[in-house]
């Protein structure tokens, strides 16, 4: 016969105060490991990380603090929690000899947040165990692995942007508002402040992602009324308004409507209105997104979606919260899905928001159910090793795939990629993590389903270890090392100047790398291959003027660096400049210009009707 609900409560094992702080000290070092190890061995990935990193590091050098500035231009498109947390790493003393890459400090925010979360899920899960759940502490680590082993977050998590910042903040807040409601409304106040920590990390979406949620929570509860009571959305939206809004008035007092126009219009309502980037995806994008975010446990996560849908014995009486975490997480699940379904803008990491709410589904999935759905979990538990499998046969495949590799910017890629053997680790361990996932299926009555989980997350965690961590820095080498080779040449060059406003303006033309301002510390003027751009170059290094930096006439200024890709320089209207080169580095190319050169040259395609266009205002201008 199914268990009562009062024998499934009986079953759930209640953790002393001790027992919980062991367990989160084991998922705190787990999460450090995976997050934090390596974190500053490898520089910035253009393109958009140099971007926060040096717009935080802009603020800890002038100690403007209110407004977000790179390459001596505002950046309006992210409020400032990640820029100010990013500043605080650079305003630590002595940072250029800790931290000689910059990559700590602007990825230390993504890190902790992610640990962050973790944390939470696993405490929340030991706190309040679910129905049938005899080994609360199993549950929460595997919980917290499920999410940090996700692919989206093993990536945003070493990112240096904003995205796991308000995946972290958001599911804080989300996790505070079930425990709240669960609990009868004690510390109400708290999810509400951390849900104006996710305003200030992303804007106004962590407010719909959370009302979307807690609708969805209460329509499928059949308990609007109790959730409303509990959570006090009116004083909670105050509160969240007193922490997130104080910085949105003064940016908007001190910046206008440049602010208004870049950060509401175009970030945030042209971003869910229209396609900017030429992000365009099909409407069902995110379905094949939320499938790859949770390999190789996708078919744990169906199972606890089918679960939910079903019943599973959560669908109880408005009254009965202890058992509603399942739910709650596929609402929260569903939340992201609609809001960002309809948006027309998609990328990828848009899903961050809804891994936490994905590692509740998978691992509370193998939790005992009124559905007797033994079965069903013994074949999904069976796909889940079968995607593993599959993914270590590609794997060991990869000699085939590799070569056909092609990115410009990495030449030497597959052929380096094959010679370190790091794709064949990464076979090694999908290959035991699915022999692991095979014998434990097998094992239907002598395991339990939360250290089944973790004996195939086990060698997961020594792939990222192992092979992916040392892949990314093999990437590093290879893409980006060349762009800080001249970046240094730059600098030496500049150092001969008898002055620093004497000192040579640098351009960049063709492959346009951010990662370039950051690491000369110097503005640069970014154009890109077309003839219209060599005009906009010569223009702007005589007549455009930013923060700190002004375009100057040739008299004064008879020369300038340029870097450039071999692509770009191999056009028509680059060639015959009689450039000076001062190195080679990958695929580019440093050169020194005679200005005068560089003007007639855009004289002559003026004539020819080409145009320059870049006083015309651009958003994602840097």
């Amino acid at each position: 016969m199914p268990l009562t609900l009062s024998d499934r409560r009986n079953h759930a094992q209640q953790l002393s105060p001790r027992q919980r702080r062991r367990g989160l000290l084991l998922i705190l070092a787990l999460g450090v490991l995976v997050c934090c190890w390596q974190l500053g061995a490898t520089g910035l990935v253009d393109e958009t990380p140099p971007l926060f990193a040096a717009a935080g590091r802009a603020m800890a050098r002038t100690g403007d603090w209110l407004t977000p500035r790179v390459n001596g231009l505002p950046r309006y498109d992210k409020p400032p929690l990640v820029y100010w947390l990013m500043g605080l790493g650079y305003a630590i003393p002595g940072h250029s000899q800790w931290d000689p890459l910059g990559t700590w400090a602007a990825r230390l925010p993504s890190a902790l947040s992610t640990v962050a979360a973790m944390l939470m899920l696993g405490d929340t899960v030991m706190r309040h165990p679910q129905c049938g759940d005899g080994t609360p502490r199993r549950t929460a680590l595997a919980t917290a692995l499920a999410f940090a082993l996700s692919p989206l977050v093993l990536i945003w998590s070493r990112t240096a942007v904003s995205d796991a910042l308000l995946c972290g903040t958001l599911a804080l807040s989300l996790l505070c508002q079930w425990r709240c409601d669960r609990d009868g409304g004690r510390r109400w106040w708290i999810a509400w402040l951390l849900l104006g920590c996710a305003v200030l990390a992303k804007g106004p979406v962590a407010v719909v992602l959370t009302g979307l949620t807690l609708v969805l929570f209460g329509f499928v509860r059949r308990d609007v009324v109790g959730l409303w009571s509990h959570l006090r959305p009116l004083r909670g939206l105050a509160l969240t308004a007193l922490v997130s809004l104080p910085w949105y008035a003064a940016e908007l007092l001190v910046e206008g409507e440049p602010f208004w126009n870049s950060f509401f219009g175009y970030h945030n309502l042209q971003r869910f209105t229209s396609v900017v980037n030429n992000h365009l995806q099909p409407w069902w994008f995110f379905g094949p997104v939320m499938l790859v975010a949770a390999l190789p446990f996708t078919p744990l996560l169906m199972l606890g979606l089918l679960q939910v849908a079903r019943g599973a014995g959560l669908w109880s009486a408005p009254g009965d919260r202890d058992e509603s975490l399942q739910v709650f997480a596929a609402c929260w699940l569903l939340a992201v899905l609609l809001l960002f379904t309809t948006a027309a803008t998609k990328l990828p990491s848009y899903w961050l928001p809804a891994t936490p709410a994905a590692a509740l589904l998978i691992s509370l999935s193998l939790l005992p159910s009124l559905l007797r759905s033994r079965q069903i979990q013994w074949w999904a538990w069976f796909a889940c090793a079968g995607l593993s499998a599959v993914l270590a046969v590609g794997l060991w495949l990869s000699r085939l795939w590799i070569p056909l590799i092609r990115d410009p910017e990495m030449p030497t890629l597959p052929a380096e990629l094959i010679a370190s053997g790091l794709v064949l680790r990464a076979a090694v361990c999908f290959s035991v993590a699915a022999v692991l996932g095979v014998v434990l299926a097998w094992r239907r009555q002598s395991g339990e389903g939360p250290a089944k989980l973790l004996g195939m997350q086990g060698p997961l965690l020594l792939f990222q270890w192992v092979a992916l961590v040392p892949m990314v820095a093999l990437g590093d080498r290879v893409r980006q090392q060349p762009v800080r080779q001249v970046a240094a040449e730059i600098v030496r060059q500049g150092e001969r100047a008898p002055t620093p406003s004497l000192q040579e303006p640098v351009a960049m033309v063709g492959v346009m790398k951010p990662s370039l301002h950051f690491y000369t510390n110097r503005v640069v003027v970014y154009e890109g291959r077309s003839k219209g751009a060599l005009v906009n170059v010569a223009e702007r290094l005589r007549s455009e003027q930013r923060r700190q930096w002004s375009g100057g006439p040739i008299e004064l200024m008879p020369t300038a660096l340029v870097v450039i890709d071999a692509a770009t320089a191999a056009r028509k209207h680059w060639q015959g400049l009689e450039p000076q080169l001062l190195g080679r580095y990958g695929i580019y190319r440093l050169w020194r210009i005679d200005r005068r050169r560089l003007e007639a040259r855009a004289d002559q395609l003026e004539a020819d009707g080409v145009s320059s266009d870049w006083r015309v205002p651009r958003p994602e201008r840097y």
